[in-house]
Formats: C-alpha cells, sequence, structure tokens
C-alpha cells in the first residue's frame, strides 16, 4: 500500500520514498513542511504532521485530523503523510537490529 500526502486544503496524493523503500527524515520533512510529529492512527498506519503546524499558523487539515481519531481534543495542522508502518522504517529498524 503506497503512503497518501493530505494537504490541508483536502487534497490527496499518492506518495512514493525517494529510495523504493522506506521514506527517510528529509523526505518526511519536506512534505509536512518542518520537524516532523509521529501520530498512530487508529487503523494501524502511521501519519507524520509538522509538529509546529499550529505554532506557525497552519490550517486545520480537516482529513487528517478525523483520519488520526485525534478529534476532538486535537487537531491537525498542516500536511499530514500516511501509510503502513513499513514505509517509514528502514529494514534494520523493522528487524529490530537497530
Amino acid at each position: 500500500m503506497p503512503a497518501q500526502l493530505i494537504s490541508m486544503n483536502g487534497e490527496i496524493f499518492e506518495v512514493h520514498p525517494k529510495n523504493g523503500t522506506y521514506f527517510e527524515l528529509a523526505e518526511l520533512q519536506a512534505f509536512v513542511g518542518g520537524y516532523i510529529e509521529r501520530v498512530v492512527c487508529p487503523d494501524g498506519r502511521e501519519m507524520f504532521v509538522n509538529e509546529e503546524g499550529k505554532l506557525q499558523g497552519l490550517n486545520i487539515n480537516v482529513k487528517a485530523t478525523e483520519l488520526s481519531g485525534l478529534y476532538p481534543h486535537d487537531m491537525i495542522c498542516g500536511h499530514a503523510i500516511v501509510g503502513p508502518m513499513e514505509l517509514f522504517r528502514s529494514p534494520e529498524e523493522l528487524a529490530g537490529e537497530v
């Protein structure tokens, strides 16, 4: 399953890691426009969001907030990338070697 970039305006784009296996930190930071924060969604997928999205005054990402299960206690502001854990961990991390 590919990852999805959920933009602030609700558009969803399929995205793939440059190395073909997993997203590297710089890629995730570029997608969300800053430092990343990890959110585990109720369906088991991982979401990475801009850690400072609210502080930067970014727009609320309604679709990402709904998917994250955080509402009504919190909200996602800015772009978000979501997908299966395997796309966000190197093979070494998944094997417990790191």
